[in-house]
């Protein structure tokens, strides 16, 4: 059994380690020194249609499977950890659920957005008391009226600084 990677694989490795590294990496200390969001490397991904590798073409993202978003947040992630982290928040926590269990709707409201990097998503899990464990979450949703009511608190929202887009866990 062969575990080289595909043409096309190969082909999105070399394309994102030549941008990890010419326009990336560079960059690392001064995100890591500033704590600043990586606004300048997410507007390469977004050049690059690396801010929703598996959104299908559809919702305006790659159409991309698995090892080839997997290859690119490794890469990212080895040349700079934070572009990493939020490329993969972009990538499967905020676009995920959208995909696997948002209306027609809401995906086409909120995909195009976030796939485009127009928008940046973020993911709201973690409680006060309940860390990351999702099974014992607080926080509820009820409707009333015609709106949803969030009550709950949330910590480390992870891309909270910059979203736009939030996915919220609650029961």
């Amino acid at each position: 059994m062969s575990f080289d990677l595909s043409e096309d694989h190969q082909m999105v490795k070399d394309m994102v380690k030549k941008l990890a590294d010419e326009e990336i990496a560079p960059r690392a200390a001064h995100y890591d020194e500033t704590r600043e969001f990586p606004w300048e490397n997410c507007k390469k991904l977004a050049e690059l249609g690396l801010m929703g590798v598996t959104v299908p073409e559809e919702y305006g993202g790659a159409g991309m499977d698995t090892l080839a978003y997997v290859t690119v947040i490794e890469e990212l992630s080895r040349a700079c950890a934070s572009t990493g982290v939020v490329a993969a928040v972009q990538n499967s926590l905020a676009t995920f659920p959208l995909l696997k269990f948002g209306t027609e709707e809401l995906k086409k409201k909120y995909l195009p957005q976030l796939a485009s990097g127009e928008k940046i998503g973020a993911y709201a899990l973690t409680e006060p008391n309940a860390g990351s464990d999702a099974a014992s979450l607080k926080t509820t949703c009820r409707l009333e009226g015609d709106h949803w009511v969030l009550d709950g608190q949330k910590n480390w929202i992870t891309n909270s600084t910059a979203a736009e887009i939030y996915i919220v866990y609650a029961t």
